[in-house]
């Protein structure tokens, strides 16, 4: 069992809609599980473990196997998203998508290093600013990027606000040789439940052009400010 992998879904293909690789086809398997609670979490079906009777425990084999049906067998990136990904034995997966063509990215909060990291093509480490109400480890964020080796690592910080925009410039100057984006955050994600629920779009825009004035007016030219083109496009809802 140990071996298995926690899956909440898998879908796709669909875009990237976020981030590095924003508007790149992909194939996303979303595990089950996080070390985390950011109170505007968007994905807690796949974080509170009340819902952990819809993850189903699956091989890399089955993984894999389900990719491919997709992807009419044709490779192209994988993005390992959740919950926290970094949680789960994903090495075994990489090996055997690698083996056959496939790319692989992964995004998490940088609060669990792990050695497989490095045959990643891709890992966003995106810790969590002071409105998500969770506290970076420092030393561990530096142990991820350590872990990663010859994986291309970028960072991205969700921000609210002035206190995570300041917080943004932080991990910037411990990082300088990293590239960064901002995301605008969204303040009004779903229940769960209700994937249909409205987005606060005009919120969001409002808080877009905020950031852009923001680093603009700073000369932070180094930093990229990308919105989550997937809310703009379907809101909240899952498996697109």
């Amino acid at each position: 069992m140990s071996d298995l992998i926690r899956i909440s879904e898998i879908f796709g293909p669909t875009i990237q809609g976020e981030g590095a690789l924003i508007g790149v086809p992909t194939v996303f398997v979303r595990t089950g599980g996080c070390d985390y609670r950011c109170v505007w979490c968007d994905s807690l079906h796949a974080v509170d473990s009340e819902f952990r009777h819809n993850w189903a425990p699956m091989s890399a084999d089955a993984v894999m196997d389900e990719v491919r049906r997709l992807s009419g067998d044709q490779p192209l990136t994988v993005t390992l998203s959740g919950g926290n990904p970094a949680i789960q034995p994903m090495g075994d997966l990489i090996a055997l998508g690698r083996a056959g063509g496939y790319g692989f990215a992964m995004e998490t909060q940088g609060s669990v290093a792990k050695d497989w990291f490095s045959q990643l093509d891709m890992l966003v480490l995106s810790p969590k600013p002071p409105s998500s109400e969770m506290q970076t480890d420092w030393a561990m964020l530096q142990g991820c990027i350590d872990a990663a080796k010859r994986a291309h690592t970028v960072l991205k910080v969700v921000v609210f606000d002035e206190l995570d925009y300041a917080y943004a410039r932080d991990v910037a100057a411990r990082h300088p040789g990293l590239p960064i984006y901002l995301q605008p955050g969204n303040h009004t994600p779903p229940p769960p439940d209700d994937e249909d629920a409205t987005v606060d779009l005009a919120g969001i825009d409002d808080r877009m052009r905020w950031l852009v004035d923001r680093v603009i007016a700073d000369r932070w030219h180094a930093a990229r400010v990308l919105p989550q083109l997937h809310v703009m496009l379907w809101g909240n809802k899952r498996g697109v």
